[in-house]
């Protein structure tokens, strides 16, 4: 078992963080990054071209931070492979020791950088996750047998909370969760109320940890940015305005930031931590939240 798959196991509270591949062939400030997480977090999500944007391989990546020491969780979005590719790949990681795996459908195309590109999707996350169980059964997508080995993925799904359509919340949680899915890691999080409200109403019928997304923001025009460019997230007006005031609006953010990983682990197993381009600040965040390194 990898140290992630203990630590769900084993009910502790959980802690992930995130980090973009290198837009580029040199790994090493997201090496660095990584490895400032060591003793902090219990695994590090590597991010499959989020926001349909174009970064290093997530694959690749992945195997880079293994060898450095740091436990990945490889995220594959079904955009940009078809069934025949994903496959591949989720082999090869198996192959390479990349044993946790988060499945995406994957941001749109339009969304990002090369907007000539043409999607796939073939899959979407659901029938991802039951691909991956299939492949950790021994067969392949057409129920033909690996003959060289099934594999041993541990598998989780992302969950959105905030998405204003509850009965959609519900039915997309309990699809991935027939589908197999292991843990959940949730979009960023900035209604609490809704979140104790999805942990009380549907998460608790299952055995399954949830991470609380938990973002650093950076300033008030940060928080006035996502606003508008984040479906289902809408950032307090109370909030930008604490932001916009302070001295020192980073470290103001650093201050919410540990509020609320407070607030979700009251509520939840664990926190996936996202602070784009300032991770050396997350180990201070979970210090102020008062959450212990990891042994």
């Amino acid at each position: 078992m990898t140290r992630f798959r203990r630590a769900v196991h084993n009910k502790e509270f959980l802690v992930t963080a995130e980090v973009m591949p290198p837009k580029g062939g040199d790994p090493s400030h997201m090496i660095k990054m990584a490895q400032l997480l060591k003793g902090r977090v219990h695994a590090v999500n590597v991010t499959d071209g989020s926001r349909a944007v174009l970064r290093m391989s997530s694959l690749a990546a992945s195997a880079i931070l293994l060898q450095n020491g740091v436990e990945p969780i490889y995220q594959i979005a079904c955009r940009d492979r078809n069934v025949i590719g994903l496959q591949a790949d989720l082999m090869g990681a198996h192959a390479l020791g990349l044993n946790n795996i988060l499945a995406l459908t994957g941001d749109p195309v339009s969304a990002g950088d090369h907007k000539q590109a043409r999607g796939v999707f073939d899959l979407e996350s659901v029938r991802l996750l039951k691909l991956i169980d299939k492949l950790n059964q021994g067969q392949d997508f057409n129920n033909k047998p690996l003959v060289d080995g099934h594999l041993d993925l541990f598998a989780g799904g992302a969950v959105d909370p905030q998405i204003k359509s509850w009965s959609s919340v519900k039915r997309r949680f309990e699809y991935k969760i027939e589908a197999g899915a292991q843990f959940f890691q949730s979009q960023l999080v900035s209604d609490f109320e809704r979140l104790d409200k999805f942990m009380h109403n549907v998460a608790s019928h299952y055995n399954k940890p949830i991470l609380a997304g938990i973002f650093l923001l950076k300033s008030a025009k940060n928080a006035e940015f996502i606003n508008r460019c984040v479906p289902g997230v809408h950032i307090e007006q109370a909030t930008i305005d604490r932001l916009a005031k302070a001295e020192n609006p980073l470290a103001e953010g650093v201050k919410i930031a540990a509020e609320q990983v407070k607030l979700a682990r009251e509520l939840c197993q664990g926190v996936h931590m996202m602070a784009v381009k300032r991770e050396d600040l997350i180990p201070q965040i979970l210090d102020l939240a008062g959450v212990s390194p990891i042994d």
